[in-house]
């Protein structure tokens, strides 16, 4: 079952309300959980086909590490100084090499001038409206490249 995180967002009307002198504003009740590609699928505008493709996508990502990391170490410190040196860095697994390795590679067939914009929505969950602005396009004219970019995924790991 999917986490709901429900919350109230005012969607201001054209139009004064007239008795209270301001903008009429009515609220609809958004999920702040659901990713932005889930929207898109709710709402018909990407296939199912797409959304899988999108999905096993963004499960590599994961599973490989891929996502920005804290910097900063919380580990207390050693007491003795000769154990006061950097810390080791930590040996990625098998299965996060192989995930890393199938991401790049599903990045190399949907393409240099799309991969950007399917990670902005698929693996940082960007909104659509805030890729674009991003990219200096126009309203709704990233919906017609992540559909590309989504296709081109799909073919890749030859899903049907």
């Amino acid at each position: 079952m999917k986490t709901r995180l429900l919350a109230e967002r005012p969607l201001p009307r054209d139009g004064i309300d007239r008795r209270r002198k301001t903008k009429a504003v009515r609220t609809v009740t958004v999920n702040l959980a659901e990713s932005p590609l889930g929207w898109l699928r709710s709402r018909g505008l990407v296939s199912a086909r797409q959304f899988e493709a999108a999905e096993k996508l963004r499960g590599d990502w994961e599973r490989g590490g891929l996502e920005p990391a804290v910097t900063m170490r919380w580990d207390a410190m050693p007491r003795d100084k000769a154990a006061r040196r950097a810390p080791a860095r930590e040996v990625p697994t098998m299965s996060q090499i192989a995930a890393r390795r199938r991401f790049d590679a599903a990045a190399a067939a949907v393409g240099a001038g799309l991969t950007d914009l399917l990670w902005r929505v698929v693996c940082a969950g960007e909104g659509m409206r805030e890729a674009e602005r991003a990219f200096g396009w126009p309203a709704r004219a990233g919906r017609v490249v992540l559909g590309i970019a989504l296709e081109r995924l799909a073919d890749h790991y030859r899903m049907r």
